[in-house]
């Protein structure tokens, strides 16, 4: 799906997105969800989430702040989106750095019905049993063109890597996306928030290799719009809201996504 036909029904539908992620990057991944026009949920108590993800239109997981709580809540929540047909987006944050985000990573994928991974070169090349330089959350060495293509050959599903160029590979096929700003590096979650525009595309237009790349786009698209009014990282956040929630018209002339060989 375009990123305007995606655009225009999320606007429309207003699905509900169910995130279950980390406490250091919330408010951005809260916020991002609703620039982009849908509403997010921020639910993660096992008392409520079969019930709440119940109620969403995509359940995304994000493992940033890890314990076995929210592991558990994770796949109770996924299996529950399982059965009812909801699209699950797996950010496998830090998967590398140690075994039990890397064996957490695994599980997810292995125990739940996963639509979509996205998720740092780094990250993604562990995941496809590949070599990588992962320290705390950030990839420091990766090719994510060969990270996303064997990944999603390896789990079986659309898998997104992203790097100074991004990646979406469903094994067969492989986009590659050029829009982006630098600054998108000095702020502590955007790749979270870039995880969060994934699920809203995902929860109107399925997790089509294509779906995913546009969603991207369209996130380096604000990256982009945000950069020139930004003086550093901390103005940088505020604009990104801002274009994130900008008119989409014409939109699909300023997005750089193109087929390359896997």
């Amino acid at each position: 799906m375009k990123a305007e036909e995606a655009l225009r029904r999320i606007y429309e539908e207003r699905p509900l997105i169910h995130h279950l992620t980390n406490y250091v990057t919330v408010n951005l991944v809260a916020n991002t969800t609703l620039s982009v026009g849908a509403l997010p949920v921020m639910a993660h108590a096992l008392e409520e989430v079969v019930e709440m993800v119940g109620l969403a239109s995509a359940l995304v997981v994000n493992i940033g702040t890890l314990d076995p709580p929210f592991i558990e809540a994770a796949l109770i929540a996924g299996h529950r989106a399982n059965a009812q047909g909801i699209p699950v987006v797996l950010d496998p944050v830090g998967a590398g750095a140690t075994s039990f985000r890397t064996e957490t990573a695994k599980r997810l994928l292995s125990e739940l019905s996963i639509a979509a991974v996205c998720g740092n070169a780094g990250e993604v090349a562990t995941l496809a049993g590949l070599t990588a330089e992962v320290r705390g959350v950030e990839s420091l060495a990766g090719d994510p063109r060969e990270a996303a293509t064997k990944a999603a050959r390896a789990v079986g599903v659309t898998v997104a890597a992203t790097g100074e160029t991004d990646y979406v590979s469903d094994g067969e096929r492989t986009l590659a996306i050029s829009n982006g700003h630098p600054l998108m590096g000095r702020v502590v979650g955007s790749g979270c928030a870039s995880t969060a525009v994934v699920g809203c595309f995902t929860a109107v237009g399925g997790a089509e290799a294509e779906t995913v790349a546009q969603a991207l786009a369209y996130f380096g698209r604000a990256g982009e719009v945000a950069a020139k009014g930004a003086v550093g990282g901390g103005t940088f956040e505020s604009q990104l809201l801002d274009a994130l929630a900008g008119d989409p018209k014409g939109l699909e002339d300023t997005l750089q996504v193109k087929e390359v060989p896997g």
